[in-house]
């Protein structure tokens, strides 16, 4: 699993605004060249949060692909689908 490379991701929405605007719009070709798993990718993608909450990644982390809009999140639809998660 390479749950360390999609905290690598967000953190790079969150950082670099470049890589940013890419992952708002086209997701799919600014995570091409990262080692994911065909089921993280898809997640990741789809904002699958609780997904990818299973998967061990960490919420908060998460919380900034929402922040910017990438992969289809905003942060109402990302906070429904956290609150989702049983805790």
């Amino acid at each position: 699993m390479s749950v360390h490379t999609i905290h690598k991701i967000c953190r790079q929405v969150l950082r670099d605004h470049d890589f940013r605007g890419r992952m708002q719009l086209d997701p799919a070709a600014a995570i091409a060249d990262y080692d994911l798993t065909s089921g993280e990718r898809r997640a990741l993608l789809a904002g699958d949060v609780v997904t990818l909450h299973h998967m061990g990644v960490n919420d908060f982390m998460m919380g900034y692909l929402a922040r910017f809009g990438s992969c289809g999140l905003s942060v109402p639809i990302f906070n429904e689908k956290i609150r989702s998660v049983p805790h």
